[in-house]
């Protein structure tokens, strides 16, 4: 499979609990961290739900 990388550009601050758990579960907590994660449907549909707090590249 392939792998995205995530960065996160927007805070979760003022987010509802959800948005904030899912950018948990993604391993995001901090401004402009970054992972790499495979691109599997699981996790893109988690992208999906933040996709605004993120920027999204193919790694």
């Amino acid at each position: 499979m392939s792998k995205i990388k995530l960065t996160q550009v927007r805070s979760i601050i003022d987010r509802p609990k959800k948005q904030k758990d899912t950018m948990k579960a993604l391993g995001l907590r901090k401004m402009n961290q970054t992972v790499v994660k495979e691109s599997s449907p699981q996790v893109l549909g988690m992208v999906n739900k933040v996709k605004h707090l993120l920027k999204v590249e193919d790694a």
